[in-house]
């Protein structure tokens, strides 16, 4: 089987629902299999004392071994003031050891992230998410124009990646942010299939 493993971190939930739709499209791939993993809430100095955890998931928290493993990663994160969410850039900042090693290089790799505005720097953040793992050597995968509903959506969606604009009275995913996250699931996985050979 060909592991690809799908990294996120999520306070709402709207940025897991996008993961488990780029899972579906994966496995929708002969041969491939998603591997849901969620990154650890960091402290701060006023929750010094609070427990280091994942928040409102039951998917495993990610594990250096787990980047080892896969063939291929789908990375998303809730956009932050135009960036990725500080939990998602922490664990990328422990990785110095799978940069030394080369773990990652050659590896395909897609970004997607959730706001809670149209204008909320959706873009900016999956570029955010793109930066270290170019740094470490992987292949970025966005989402073709051919995919048509990147022509019409008024919804989430970009080239970029997959993403969801929370519009405030409904938390749930349009169809449109739903086919496009599973086609670049699929796309993700199809590139990683051939990788492997």
């Amino acid at each position: 089987m060909t592991k690809i493993l799908v990294l996120y971190y999520s306070l709402h939930g709207n940025t897991r629902q996008l993961a488990r739709h780029i899972s579906r499209g994966i496995e929708q791939v002969d041969g491939c299999e998603a591997v849901l993993r969620t990154v650890a809430e960091i402290a701060t100095i006023t929750t010094t004392t609070q427990t280091v955890t994942a928040l409102n998931t039951t998917d495993p928290i990610v594990s250096h071994h787990d980047l080892k493993q896969c063939a291929a990663i789908a990375m998303g994160s809730p956009v932050r003031f135009g960036n990725m969410a500080a939990p998602l850039k922490h664990f990328l900042d422990t990785t110095s050891g799978e940069w030394l090693s080369g773990t990652l290089i050659g590896k395909p790799a897609c970004v997607f992230t959730s706001s809670s505005s149209l204008h909320g720097g959706q873009e900016t953040t999956l570029q955010s998410m793109m930066l270290p793992l170019l740094h470490h050597g992987m292949l970025i995968v966005g989402t073709p124009y051919s995919e048509p509903l990147l022509h019409t959506t008024s919804h989430g969606g970009t080239p970029y990646g997959a993403s969801h604009i929370n519009h405030g009275i409904s938390k749930q995913l349009h169809p449109d942010e739903i086919a496009l996250a599973q086609a670049i699931g699929r796309r993700l996985a199809t590139i990683a299939s051939k990788l492997n050979g």
